[in-house]
């Protein structure tokens, strides 16, 4: 007893790819946002200490990566 596809079933199956692509670009965006925040941060710090080495800007810039990686993996596993 195979059901017949209905237009619903058609539909979600149409536009599985469009949204899997959505998914994954908005956790490239949410990387990208989380990096680029923490390194403006950094660069703020450093500014207001008045440091000539850039020291926050590297430290907090290393820390956005690793969380941007972070969240990453973790939406990734939510995702299957």
């Amino acid at each position: 007893m195979e059901e017949e596809p209905t237009e619903k079933n058609q539909k979600k199956q149409e536009n599985k790819p469009l949204s899997s692509y959505a998914k994954y670009s908005a956790i490239g965006f949410q990387m990208i946002a989380i990096i680029g925040l923490t390194t403006w941060g950094g660069i703020k710090i450093d500014h207001l200490a008045g440091l000539k080495n850039p020291v926050f800007t590297i430290i907090l810039s290393l820390l956005g990566v690793f969380a941007a990686i972070y969240f990453a993996i973790k939406d990734f596993i939510k995702l299957k």
